[in-house]
């Protein structure tokens, strides 16, 4: 490995450290609007909570830092397969998964990249990811073939959300991590209970695009924010958020064991 490949694996494994804080700060925005009737907040409303705070620009730019070698990682993943384990049909998916998850961390890490350099006023608990995906659903329906443009986006969310749901059910995750065999057996259960969560918050999201896509209406799409807050309209809605908000945060909290014991190797092209 190159110097350079070295700092890029070292950005990687402080990715899975921002992603765990940022699903942390999702969850005590679930759990205090369950609780408390506080303000639900997406992933990019999660990172603009820390804007105002004390040293919040320099928290910001590292996990900015951080989100973005999380998402070259996915994408030479995907591009580049260093590993040589998705040659089938299985693989080709788990491939497009990487490239959809290096686009969302790509993003994620150009939002905190602007708050830390110009950072907005207004505490978090905000969902500006749901505003833009509605945006650009908008967009997608103006487009020939629309509809079914936004048709595949929401079966490409229910694919992620089944993804999740195996990884939680098999549990077979803890594979990917270095001494998988002495972590404690708790590792393994925070874990699928965070994939749980996030499978769940995926279908209803998969379910949004879905909708818009049959009625046309780009005001039917919704992202993180908007699934938390239909959880919290249901019968026993309050139980059900702060449960789901439990379990992103304990995914949080496992994407913090990922972030030192991951099998993390990022070779870049050339």
């Amino acid at each position: 490995m190159t110097i350079s490949d070295v700092r890029a694996t070292q950005l990687a494994r402080l990715g899975f450290a921002a992603r765990g804080l940022v699903y942390c700060l999702v969850a005590w925005f679930a759990v205090d609007a369950a609780m408390r009737g506080g303000t639900i907040a997406d992933n990019q409303g999660a990172i603009g909570s820390l804007a105002d705070e004390k040293l919040g620009a320099v928290l910001l730019a590292v996990i900015a830092a951080g989100l973005l070698g999380y998402a070259v990682w996915r994408l030479t993943e995907a591009i580049a397969d260093p590993e040589q384990i998705m040659r089938d049909a299985k693989g080709a998916l788990t491939r497009i998964g990487h490239v959809v998850s290096g686009i969302a961390h790509l993003i994620l890490a150009w939002s905190a990249a602007r708050l830390a350099w110009q950072p907005r006023t207004g505490g978090g608990g905000q969902s500006p990811g749901d505003e833009s995906a509605r945006d650009w659903t908008g967009w997608l329906l103006s487009v020939p073939f629309g509809r079914v443009l936004v048709a595949v986006v929401a079966i490409g969310i229910l694919t992620a959300a089944v993804m999740q749901a195996k990884k939680a059910w098999k549990g077979d995750f803890v594979k990917d991590l270095h001494n998988d065999g002495s972590l404690p057996s708790y590792v393994c259960t925070m874990g699928r209970l965070g994939y749980s969560a996030r499978a769940v918050v995926f279908t209803i999201i998969a379910g949004f695009f879905a909708v818009a896509a049959w009625n046309a209406h780009a005001t039917e799409a919704g992202g993180m924010a908007d699934a938390l807050a239909m959880l919290q309209d249901q019968p026993g809605g309050k139980w059900l958020l702060a449960a789901t908000g439990v379990g992103l945060g304990l995914f949080g909290v496992y994407s913090f064991v990922e972030a030192r014991f991951r099998r993390v190797q990022v070779r870049l092209p050339g």
